[in-house]
């Protein structure tokens, strides 16, 4: 068994559901101290944060992880035990062998290598992991880059290994992320009976043309390589279950993904603006996931677009789509970002897997990223 395989189950072995660590960061912190790395350990509220540098001064890269998985969902629906890893056909099967501790054991893997063969490396190289990406991100990255920007802590280049990647390893090189807002509205009416509408005020009744403006918006046209902002509705709740009861309030529950036309604040002015023209009353609460961000042109964009043709047999799609990543709170810091790591086909999913050739090209995959940069 490879080593980067070895570690892999190791890691899935582990039952770490977010926000919990269950001994990963420990498992790979006495990994690292051997290889001469400083190694941090931030406990910050119910949240593992790990910090781990080798060599000094500028420039420095970031090996960006995390150890926590989503929960694996109802056990008999999986073929094997979600945290018991399992190679059938060569592919490893288990709850964050793709999502993402297949790429935390080859940033690993990939980071002993280099300092093995380079202990005097001009600049920095660290790895940070957190056990609180799939859940809250309050007290995990989020949390660690303002302690970093309090401190003054300098970072030039981050590289994520979330599984970016959709046929083959390497063939897309993620770019940016968009931003994404949650908002929560209550609309305010007053129950009644159905018979008597004149002594009652329906909230769905008078919300649906400002939902219905809200959700036909045409919000831009892109940005650069970013899709246009999107809104969608993902709750609708209202009424007792009863269908001669008009309800009280109605519930609805939206989220944005939006690229860097918009910020947070202008997108939260902009809806309120449209809601008090429809004349509702309300209350709305909003959730800030992160600000967009992206990666211009640049030495990391280039090295990384090399490095993966290589691996890929060609050129990556570079791309800003997708969700969110732990990068979003990197960035602010004045990092380029970008995220590398394998398939994501199966991510989230039961019977989660990643394919053990990839997983075994990995660590070589990031060695050469950590070379050209720390040249």
């Amino acid at each position: 068994m490879s080593d980067v395989l070895e570690l892999a189950c190791d890691l899935i072995a582990r039952p770490s559901v977010t926000p919990e660590d269950a001994g990963c960061q420990a498992l790979i912190a006495a990994r690292l101290q051997a290889a001469g790395f400083a190694c941090e350990h931030l406990r910050l509220g119910q949240v593992d944060n790990l910090w781990a540098t080798h060599g000094s001064g500028a420039p420095v890269l970031v090996l960006l992880g995390h150890t926590d998985v989503v929960p694996p969902g109802p056990r008999q629906a999986w073929s094997s035990d979600p945290f018991a890893p399992e190679v059938r056909q060569g592919v490893l099967y288990g709850r964050g062998s793709a999502d993402m501790k297949g790429s935390v054991a080859a940033f690993v893997v990939a980071a002993e290598q280099y300092v093995a063969a380079h202990p005097g490396h001009p600049g920095t190289l660290a790895v940070l992991l957190t056990s609180d990406e799939e859940g809250d991100a309050i007290d995990g990255v989020r949390h660690v880059a303002r302690l970093f920007g309090e401190r003054g802590q300098r970072i030039d280049w981050c590289i994520t290994g979330e599984p970016s990647s959709t046929e083959t390893l390497g063939d897309l090189l993620r770019v940016g992320r968009r931003g994404s807002l949650t908002g929560t509205l209550v609309v305010k009416g007053v129950q009644g009976h159905v018979a008597y509408p004149h002594k009652a005020r329906n909230p769905i009744h008078q919300a649906a043309a400002a939902l219905a403006e809200l959700t036909a918006r045409h919000w831009d046209d892109g940005y650069e390589s970013f899709p246009p902002t999107s809104l969608q509705v993902s709750n609708l709740q209202a009424g007792t279950g009863a269908s001669n009861v008009i309800p009280g309030e109605l519930q609805v529950l939206f989220n944005l993904r939006y690229n860097p036309h918009w910020d947070a604040p202008k997108l939260e002015a902009e809806i309120a603006a449209l809601l008090d023209r429809h004349g509702l009353e309300y209350t709305l609460n909003w959730h800030r996931s992160g600000e967009p961000f992206y990666t211009p042109e640049g030495t990391l964009r280039s090295v990384a677009r090399e490095v993966l043709g290589q691996f890929a047999g060609a050129p990556p799609e570079e791309s800003t789509g997708g969700g969110t990543s732990d990068a979003r709170f990197i960035a602010p810091l004045g990092a380029q970002c970008i995220e590398v790591g394998p398939v994501n086909a199966s991510i989230h999913q039961v019977d989660e897997h990643v394919r053990v050739a990839d997983l075994e090209r990995l660590p070589a995959l990031y060695l050469a990223l950590i070379q050209r940069l720390l040249a």
